[in-house]
């Protein structure tokens, strides 16, 4: 069958064509633009490029089983509209699919950025072969999406997975609008507000900090940083990842408790530095799960790496389809 992939981010978009057969998919064709105009130019922009798409590869609306369209959320992927993402300012209550289906002539699925990464691993990654699964994005945020008994579980209205709300601990690091949440700690952003709390404790002291010695270094910290840092025997640095990873621990430890999952696969920050965080985390969840739970679930990086993006969008129309042939 044929795939139309509609990528909708907060810096980029993007349209992908693929071909899946035999179990593997094949991409054919994709292209991609900066996210750097009002909603409704960026959608006559992708609406155009699919259709140019499909020109350029010899191929009709016809042909195209369906359309996957992956967006940050929160949206309503029953109706087809996206709400209001965060990174996506003035993206109020757009009624993709409907748009979409209305210009291309091909059926459409909506789907958020979490849950396209899991379906995505569930095919073709690090989930292939498991019916139980986690996905955490574990990138500039915390999201998460599950695949539980082989069926991407979205919850009541699509609020399932929004595990970067969960406290951790009454102060910490802000993500997700609060103070010490999931996200505060395990995420780009919360890695750099920690490091910052950090390097103000020791240079109101006098100390020096070797990967940030001046005010614009400071402004401009990042995860990325710290982990370079980390890397390279730090000591501050590697207490920042430490506390990261102790803090990961205790919520995987949650998460294998309550879902006892085959596969809980960590994104972007943990394939860059599994080997800062792995060690804090295993004792975390040595010392908290159940271990008729614990001997079942394997905590692996993501299969796909920076590839995901390619599969997200396609990944969604793949999955939609096969649940409605089923």
């Amino acid at each position: 069958m044929l795939l139309l992939g509609i990528d909708i981010g907060g810096t980029k978009c993007g349209v992908t064509l693929a071909r899946f057969d035999n179990e593997q998919i094949t991409f054919l064709d994709k292209i991609s633009f900066p996210t750097n105009k009002p909603p409704q130019e960026i959608l006559d922009t992708l609406i155009n490029e699919a259709r140019q798409m499909l020109v350029r590869n010899n191929t009709t609306a016809d042909e195209v089983t369906a359309a996957g369209i992956n967006c940050g959320g929160p949206l309503d992927s029953k109706r087809g509209v996206i709400l209001c993402p965060p990174n996506l300012p003035g993206w109020v209550n757009i009624p993709a699919v409907e748009i979409f289906e209305r210009a291309l002539g091909i059926k459409c699925y909506l789907q958020n950025d979490a849950k396209a990464g899991a379906i995505a691993e569930f095919y073709f990654g690090a989930g292939r072969g498991f019916d139980n699964i986690m996905f955490l994005t574990f990138g500039t945020g915390m999201g998460c999406g599950m695949i539980l008994n082989g069926q991407l579980y979205c919850g009541t209205n699509d609020m399932g997975g929004e595990v970067g709300h969960i406290r951790l601990d009454k102060n910490g690091p802000v993500g997700f609008g609060k103070a010490g949440s999931f996200e505060g700690f395990c995420s780009g952003g919360g890695i750099a507000q920690l490091a910052k709390s950090k390097i103000t404790e020791r240079w109101q002291v006098g100390q020096t900090v070797s990967f940030c010695q001046n005010q614009e270094q400071f402004d401009t910290m990042s995860a990325q940083v710290v982990a370079q840092a980390a890397k390279e025997g730090d000591a501050l640095a590697k207490e920042i990842f430490a506390i990261c990873g102790t803090y990961l621990g205790s919520a995987l430890s949650l998460f294998i408790d309550i879902l006892n999952p085959q596969r809980i696969i960590l994104g972007t920050i943990y394939e860059k530095a599994q080997e800062l965080l792995e060690p804090y985390i295993m004792e975390v969840v040595h010392r908290e799960t159940i271990p008729f739970s614990r001997d079942v679930v394997k905590i692996v990086p993501c299969g796909l790496g920076g590839q995901i993006n390619d599969y997200e969008a396609v990944s969604i129309a793949l999955y939609e389809t096969k649940k409605r042939r089923s």
